[in-house]
């Protein structure tokens, strides 16, 4: 991309003739010689050109000349880059446009953050000399060059995330947890979360921004350790000679393992019992049920940190035990109790 918005066409002062303005390249200078150069007609009441560019970009600065003009120079930081067409500086990247004998302008190529300073377009008429001089700002992308790393915690520990970048002009940092709200969250350079929840675990986004390109995104995954809470149970109420299933799932991290007990007595898996699990859910099935499956049954889910276990139940049709495990009322009972409050409120 070439940025060529600026043009030095009108110079801005006028000293005396300096001598010293050319030198002679026949003089026993060093490669970049006379360091010093002395050009000192620069107008200070009226504002320096700004040319703003982004890193690695082409940059021409214009400047235009009429044909009076005997001799001219390129400047930057009192360092000559040409004079006239005679090329001084090393810098392969930089090199003059002169599309039309009246125009003088520079380019450099891939520019660099060394690159930024003032530029400065000096002009030798017969009567005086004059210049003219713009400021170039390089500016650099935000890039993030430090991020946390994936981690692991326990649930209602405190957590501190970081995420630093660089650029210019300096990026603003922003954190979003990619759930379903996605809202932003408070913090810059370092996320703080104090007593951290379960709801609290996922992919963290972090996103460096300063407007000079597409901004920079970093990811961090939170895993957060809880034990085992029950979520849902599942009793069956199945006839004798049939198949009925007990399920229960939880929620937990990490996984936990499951164990069925009847009676205090651990089951495991017979030519009758066929014991299943996948992740947080674990189902218990019993063939050809016989009157002495009925009853109550435990699923029992662990992880390192903490044990849950929940009743479950297999009866028979019709003996008031709901399909989620907990006692249930007949119709016929709750007729009665009803007859009952009736008659004790006088109804």
């Amino acid at each position: 991309m070439e940025h060529e918005d600026v043009h030095i066409s009108s110079p801005n002062k006028t000293e005396p003739f300096s001598p010293r303005l050319w030198p002679d390249r026949n003089q026993a200078c060093p490669i970049l010689p006379c360091q010093r150069f002395p050009v000192r007609s620069v107008d200070m009441q009226r504002a320096t050109d700004n040319i703003t560019i982004r890193q690695g970009d082409t940059a021409i600065i214009r400047c235009y000349v009429d044909d009076k003009v005997s001799k001219v120079a390129w400047l930057n930081r009192s360092n000559i880059i040409f004079a006239g067409q005679d090329k001084w500086s090393l810098d392969p990247r930089v090199d003059l446009v002169t599309k039309g004998q009246l125009e003088y302008s520079l380019r450099i190529q891939k520019v660099d953050v060394y690159d930024e300073g003032s530029y400065t377009c000096s002009i030798q008429t017969k009567q005086q000399p004059k210049t003219s001089q713009v400021y170039l700002i390089v500016q650099v992308p935000a890039s993030i060059y430090q991020v946390s790393n994936d981690i692991t915690v326990n649930e209602g520990s405190n957590v501190t995330l970081s995420c630093l970048a660089n650029g210019r002009p300096d990026p603003a940092i922003t954190w979003r947890l990619l759930n379903p709200s996605a809202e932003p969250l408070d913090g810059e350079e370092y996320l703080d979360i104090i007593g951290i929840m379960r709801t609290q675990a996922g992919r963290y986004e972090c996103k460096a921004s300063n407007d000079v390109a597409t901004p920079d995104v970093k990811y961090v995954n939170v895993i957060v350790n809880y034990p085992p809470t029950i979520k849902k149970t599942q009793s069956s109420e199945t006839p004798v000679g049939r198949n009925g299933t007990l399920r229960c799932e939880v929620t937990a991290v990490p996984t936990p393992e499951f164990e069925w007990y009847r009676d205090d007595k651990r089951l495991a898996n017979t030519q009758s019992i066929t014991i299943q699990t996948s992740g947080t859910t674990t189902s218990l099935t019993i063939a050809n049920i016989t009157e002495e499956d009925y009853g109550n049954y435990t699923c029992v889910a662990s992880n390192r940190l903490g044990v849950q276990n929940a009743s479950l139940f297999l009866y028979r049709p019709g003996t008031g035990r709901d399909i989620n495990g907990s006692a249930c009322v007949s119709q016929s009972l709750w007729l009665l109790l009803a007859s009952f409050a009736c008659l004790f409120l006088k109804c």
